[in-house]
C-alpha cells in the first residue's frame, strides 16, 4: 500500500471516520442482517442478500481506511517551504489560454476534495505543478487535451 502524506487534521479525520464505521455502522449492519435472517428462508430472502452485500462493502471500506492509517506519514506544516509547489501548499494558478485564475491546495489522495479546492497530489494538474516556482509556466496533459498554467502564488 502506498504511503499517504497528510496533516494531523487529516489523520484525525480518518481516525474519526474509522471509529464511526466500526462503532456505529458495523453494529447497525449486524442488526440488519439478523432482522433479515429472522424473516425466513435465506435462499429467497433478497433483504438478507442486500444486507450481506452492504456488510461486505462496509468491511472493505474499514480495511482500506485501516491500511491508509497504517501507512500515513504526518507532515509538520510549520516546516513546509513555500518557494515551490509541494504537498500541503496552496497554489494560485492562471490558465494561460482562458485567463481563469484558480486556487488549489495540494493534498494526499485521502484528503482530496475538489469542492473544497483540495487537489490530490496524484492528479495530472498537481503532478504538473509540483516543484514549480512563482512565475513558472507548465503544460499539463489532461483528458481533454493540454492545458498551460502559470504559477501566480504559493502559500500555506
Amino acid at each position: 500500500m502506498a504511503v499517504s502524506y497528510m496533516t494531523a487534521q487529516g489523520y484525525k479525520k480518518l481516525l474519526e471516520e474509522l471509529s464511526e464505521l466500526e462503532r456505529v455502522q458495523r453494529p447497525a449492519m449486524s442488526r440488519q442482517i439478523a432482522e433479515a435472517r429472522d424473516k425466513g428462508d435465506l435462499s429467497e430472502n433478497a433483504e438478507y442478500d442486500a444486507a450481506k452485500e452492504a456488510q461486505g462493502l462496509l468491511e472493505m471500506k474499514i480495511s482500506i481506511l485501516k491500511g491508509t492509517i497504517a501507512t500515513a506519514r504526518m507532515i509538520d506544516e510549520t516546516k513546509i517551504n513555500t518557494s515551490k509547489v509541494q504537498i500541503l501548499t496552496r497554489v494560485k494558478i492562471k490558465n494561460t489560454k482562458t485567463g481563469q485564475i484558480m486556487s488549489y491546495m495540494i493534498v494526499s489522495e485521502s484528503e482530496a476534495n475538489f469542492k473544497e479546492g483540495k487537489l490530490s497530489v496524484t492528479t495530472p494538474i498537481a503532478k504538473g505543478l509540483l516543484g514549480k516556482k512563482v512565475g513558472e509556466k507548465t503544460s499539463v496533459s489532461v483528458p481533454s487535451g493540454t492545458m498551460e498554467f502559470e504559477v501566480l502564488e504559493i502559500s500555506l
